[in-house]
């Protein structure tokens, strides 16, 4: 992200509308947010960051499937671009919505 010109802005939760999933597609475990029926979630920790126009659409490039860009809801309402999740990859995928925090799921498992 930083390669890409961006700034970390601050740490926040998305609505309680999205299942949150430790991913074991590919060979780095990576988190998966899916959106799910309204209040039938998690708020989930995500962090927001910045990135310049210029910047961005060579960052896409790199976001490998399964996962993608769309919009977020946080919990205070506003509409963010963040990641998100085809919901094929979650079949099988470990349910971690309880812990709401990739950060700390890691930090839990190694």
């Amino acid at each position: 992200m930083t390669d890409r010109g961006a700034t970390f802005v601050r740490q926040d939760a998305c609505a309680p509308d999205y299942t949150f999933h430790a991913l074991t597609v590919g060979q780095v475990p990576r988190p998966g947010m899916l959106r799910t029926t309204q209040g039938a979630g998690g708020a989930i920790t995500v962090e927001l960051w910045d990135m310049p126009v210029t910047g961005f659409g060579g960052f896409m490039k790199t976001i490998p499937a399964p996962l993608g860009i769309g919009t977020i809801t946080l919990a205070d309402g506003t509409a963010v671009q963040g990641f998100v999740c085809e919901a094929i990859a979650c079949e099988g995928a470990k349910d971690i919505t309880h812990i709401a925090d990739w950060r700390k799921y890691l930090a839990e498992t190694t």
